[in-house]
């Protein structure tokens, strides 16, 4: 029996700022990952006690810290993670920056600045683990979704120190918005990880402009991608079978600039909340190559992030 529908509950109160529900306990897939595997997308969250949210966000997570996350970890059997700072707290690094430290073998970050943060602010990062920064240009009704994001316009003024650090520009995005976004990429000369296949809507099919200039960006200008959040671009849970072709679209494109990640704690889920082992055995079955399946967890993170 699937588990039960859970999204974000309505807001209630003043605040009207909706509350999302805490993730599943993993389970541990049949066949575990091989040695010095990376889930490269997750969130830590609070404790808010500590790192408190943002007043100006667009959902309250649950507390997901660390040691929840490196449980998470060890049941799936992941030997490494690349934490990426949650928009719920907004531009204030904190939580992440304190887990890199805690962790600096097992973990890498990717934050999110403003364009006038300081150089020698975005240096000590690096030295933390911090391996990119994150840009929201994920638009509904006009507006960027999710409130506490930095728009792509900055990302102009904050290239220059991130080619020096050897940085890579993570892009939220819906791939219908790609092909227009291209020139802006390209004249930035920063390495591209786009978001969750592209958030695109598996209902559209792979044959869309937008997914196509995907392929083609993974494919012939190295841009990386992240088979990550099939559970967000699917309607069809749990199994998410409406996926598959776009993952096994962007693996024939270019093996080579792939990397898997699960999106826990999961934030802002609108059907019922996965769980990230079943996620990994879903990847699994849609990539069982064993080469490219090496590569995708293995080879292409510890390129990317550093470890």
């Amino acid at each position: 029996m699937p588990p039960p529908r859970r999204s974000c509950k309505p807001p209630k109160g003043p605040a009207m700022i909706p509350a999302c529900p805490p993730p599943r306990a993993p389970t541990r897939p049949k066949v575990p990952p091989p040695p010095g595997a990376c889930d490269t997308h997750a969130h830590v969250f609070g404790p808010a006690s500590r790192f408190p949210y943002a007043a100006d966000r667009s959902y309250t997570p649950p507390d997901a810290p660390l040691e929840q996350y490196l449980a998470m970890l060890d049941t799936v059997g992941f030997e490494r993670g690349v934490l990426v700072q949650g928009s719920a707290h907004g531009r204030d690094n904190s939580a992440m920056l304190d887990a890199l430290e805690r962790e600096p073998r097992r973990l890498r970050g990717v934050a999110v600045a403003d364009a006038e943060v300081a150089p020698a602010e975005l240096r000590r990062w690096a030295r933390l683990g911090v391996r990119g920064l994150r840009f929201n240009h994920y638009f509904r009704d006009g507006q960027l979704h999710y409130r506490g994001g930095v728009p792509l316009e900055a990302a102009r003024r904050l290239a220059p120190i991130m080619a020096e650090l050897g940085w890579h520009l993570q892009l939220w995005i819906d791939v219908k918005d790609l092909p227009e976004t291209l020139p802006t990429l390209k004249a930035l000369g920063l390495p591209v990880v786009i978001d969750h296949m592209g958030r695109s809507d598996a209902g559209a099919g792979t044959g869309t402009p937008g997914f196509q200039a995907l392929l083609r960006l993974v494919g012939e200008d190295g841009c990386w991608v992240k088979l990550s959040g099939a559970h967000r671009i699917s309607r069809r849970p749990p199994d998410y079978p409406d996926a598959r072709p776009f993952m096994e679209a962007l693996v024939a494109a270019n093996p080579d600039r792939l990397v898997w990640g699960g999106d826990w704690p999961h934030p802002r889920m609108e059907t019922e909340m996965p769980d990230v082992g079943h996620l990994f055995e879903l990847f699994q079955q849609w990539v069982p190559q064993a080469a490219a399946q090496a590569k995708i967890l293995v080879d292409n993170p510890a390129r990317l992030y550093g470890f």
